[in-house]
């Protein structure tokens, strides 16, 4: 599947006035052929996709023109939008957020009320297990660090997760409205090729009616 794209600004603006001059409503028909060009990889797939949209409101001899047409505006936007940016909007964004967690951890040297109390907690058993030595023995500096070196850690990860399973979510939300849209859609265009159809029986049989008076 394609990488979805968040900015089709420019694409999507020149769409909406081709389906526009086409008599094709927009709102309901712009964002499924969007959808479309993105999780299509195979142009011919995107073909036949975009034909079964729109064969509903075009003539079979300018269908597959205006479908080749939105394939190569589509393609060209695309082209120009990667010479733009290198890199993918949603990985940097994870980095930006990740990047922003690390220095709140750095700046935020105290530890918790909870790290304190753990803290603690192991210190007393320490002392615990070593008494009877001199009291003014110094502290292992190992353990104390590794203590703290281990919150910190497991607060970056936890972050890190959130991160990640928040922009899993997203996508997957995503992935379950566009099929909603898709199922639904598909109805109407059903409903769309029934009518025109029923347009040209009875256009069909007004003529034949025509010539009989005639």
């Amino acid at each position: 599947m394609a990488a979805p794209v968040t900015d089709a600004g420019e694409f999507e603006s020149w769409l909406n006035d081709r389906l526009d001059s086409l008599e094709v409503d927009r709102e309901v028909y712009g964002a499924y052929i969007l959808g479309v060009l993105q999780e299509e990889e195979i142009d011919e797939e995107k073909e036949d996709a975009l034909q079964g949209i729109l064969s509903a409101f075009l003539d079979e001899d300018t269908v597959e023109d205006v479908c080749k047409q939105i394939i190569k505006q589509w393609t060209d936007w695309r082209n120009r939008s990667a010479a733009k940016s290198d890199d993918d909007a949603e990985v940097q964004a994870i980095a930006r957020m990740i990047e922003k967690q690390a220095q709140i951890v750095v700046k935020h040297k105290e530890v918790s009320e909870e790290s304190k109390k753990r803290k603690d907690a192991l210190l007393a058993q320490y002392a615990n297990v070593t008494d009877g030595e001199d009291e003014d023995e110094e502290e292992d500096p190992f353990t104390a660090n590794a203590f703290t070196g281990n919150d910190k850690s497991l607060f970056k990860n936890t972050n890190v997760e959130e991160v990640l399973g928040r922009q899993k979510q997203k996508r997957d939300q995503a992935r379950e409205d566009s099929q909603k849209k898709k199922e639904g859609d598909k109805m109407q265009r059903e409903k769309d090729k029934l009518a025109k159809q029923d347009r040209k029986e009875k256009e069909k049989k007004r003529t034949q009616k025509g010539e009989r008076k005639r």
